[in-house]
């Protein structure tokens, strides 16, 4: 067990507060990874002091300077890689594996940066003007306040907290409660490559306390938050009030067509993967299901068999394919849908309980659920559980599926399995939402390119790849005249 304290302008700061809270396995309540300090808004304004005041010297350091960092950053990350991977399925769980996954994310976004530094591209056009240049330019805005969740605990972090730091903005990160320990080790890393002091600065925390004080701080210049939609709302409207800058990615309910002519396994592999890969603990997983009618049947006797033989555990256990969920309130909703589920009158095809054998007894286990001849209405289809809970809906025919796709009020991800280009092409048109698969699950983002979704998944940013630099900066647009006289663009008619 460690003691964490919060990290501001460089040094190991003890809270105001004089609270603390536990970080516990939820694989194994009994086991406590740390103890974080339950900061209050004083211990946020100081760091918030120290990033506005590192944020004039950071700024003027050229951008491949700071790129420079970001390559060491990712050069440590490496040499870090399995031990922050264990520790993040200690933190939330997930098996190993997929904490690899999660970690190699931030490495890569980390080395995605350290390229950006020096093609950090404005526009150059043409002036309607003789002797006169014009060009944009991205500056950035200042001090930023990233919120960020238990689930991805490294990877989101470091999708805000590269492109928000390269970009020349200082920041204070506040990690979810669940798992603190993964981000403080990432901010660790960032000045272990020799991010200069202040820059940025981590506030451990409730959402409650922390979150709604960075909210209304006038010195913070955006939000960049992920999280639920409920959440995100409040965030947006808060923001909006006094015009500040506000990144939401939220909640999905994401859809897998599997159409007659698909190849039938590698569908089955898929929504496998897209459903039951972190618990279903991603706003991408698949919780639905959406099977042509001709192999309905068909496809729901392959999936039950494979479900049953998901093996749940600790994922630190190389063979284990289902680690637990991230705490008891998540598994107590995740059996309040299935109760939801049964009494709507969808047929539980198999799971809806936990799962509390040998050392899961220790947990908070839940079996993989899948629940068949479910209406697009119903709320199992409609609500985001985050949880292992597939819902299975039958469609006539493409018209229909797609239809049934996009009937939530998410729009993060879909996946649609053919082998007809002609539908392949008309799903990734149709299909309202910001990321599309084909022949793939509905997980899986790379880093390198925009990540983010329609309707009530967020307000219309995407983090990743070029994009997640346009949320951290201002464009300029700047006018240079060499002409020696006054010239009046629209005014003036120019002739040789």
């Amino acid at each position: 067990m460690k003691e964490y304290k919060n990290f501001i302008n460089g040094k190991f700061v003890d809270s105001k507060s004089g609270r603390t809270f536990e970080n516990r396995n939820p694989a194994n309540w009994d086991e406590v990874i740390g103890i974080f300090p339950k900061s209050n808004a004083e211990d946020l304004n100081m760091a918030i002091e120290a990033a506005k005041k590192a944020y004039p010297g950071w700024r003027a350091i050229p951008l491949p300077k700071k790129a420079e960092i970001m390559r060491r950053a990712a050069e440590i990350m490496i040499s870090k890689k399995e031990e922050a991977a264990r520790l993040m399925t200690r933190e939330m769980g997930k098996v190993i594996k997929e904490t690899r996954g999660d970690y190699q994310e931030g490495i890569d976004t980390a080395l995605y940066a350290a390229g950006q530094g020096r093609r950090y591209f404005g526009y150059s056009v043409p002036s309607e003007l003789p002797n006169k240049i014009c060009f944009t330019r991205r500056d950035p805005l200042g001090v930023w306040g990233l919120i960020t969740p238990w689930n991805f605990p490294v990877a989101i972090p470091s999708w805000k907290i590269f492109p928000c730091i390269l970009s020349g903005n200082t920041a204070v990160i506040k990690p979810a409660t669940d798992t603190p320990a993964s981000a403080g080790e990432l901010v660790q890393v960032l000045y272990e490559a020799g991010l200069p002091e202040g820059v940025l600065n981590i506030v451990y925390g409730g959402g409650g306390e922390i979150g709604e004080a960075m909210l209304s701080h006038p010195d913070i210049v955006g939000i960049s938050f992920t999280g639920s939609s409920d959440i995100g709302r409040r965030i947006g409207e808060v923001c909006g009030k006094t015009l500040k800058r506000c990144s939401l990615e939220l909640g999905g309910k994401n859809g897998q067509v599997v159409l007659a002519d698909a190849n039938l396994d590698l569908a089955l592999d898929g929504v496998l993967w897209g459903a039951f890969g972190t618990t279903g603990q991603r706003c991408t997983a698949t919780s639905r299901l959406i099977i042509e009618e001709p192999i309905y049947n068909k496809f729901i006797e392959m999936l039950k068999a494979r479900v049953e033989k998901l093996k749940l555990g600790n994922g630190l256990d190389e063979t284990v394919d289902v680690g637990p969920l991230v705490n008891k309130a998540q598994r107590d909703t995740v059996a309040m849908y299935v109760d939801i589920g049964k009494k709507e009158g969808a047929k539980l095809l198999t799971g809806g309980e936990p799962y509390t054998e040998g050392e899961c007894a220790k947990g908070w286990f839940y079996k993989p659920t899948v629940f068949i001849d479910v209406l697009p209405t119903m709320r199992i289809a409609q609500e985001e559980i985050f949880g292992p809970v597939l819902s299975v809906i039958k469609a006539k025919n493409f018209e229909e599926a797609i239809k049934i796709l996009n009937g939530t009020t998410y729009g993060l991800s879909s996946s649609v399995y053919t082998n007809d280009l002609n539908k392949a092409q008309k799903a990734a048109e149709l299909a309202e939402t910001g990321i599309v698969y084909i022949n793939a699950p509905t997980i899986g983002a790379e880093c390198h390119l925009p990540f983010g979704g329609m309707k009530n998944t967020g307000n219309g940013h995407r983090e990743g790849g070029w994009t997640a630099y346009e949320i951290f900066t201002e464009v300029k647009t700047v006018y240079i005249d060499y002409s020696g006289t006054l010239q009046k663009a629209q005014i003036d008619t120019w002739q040789e």
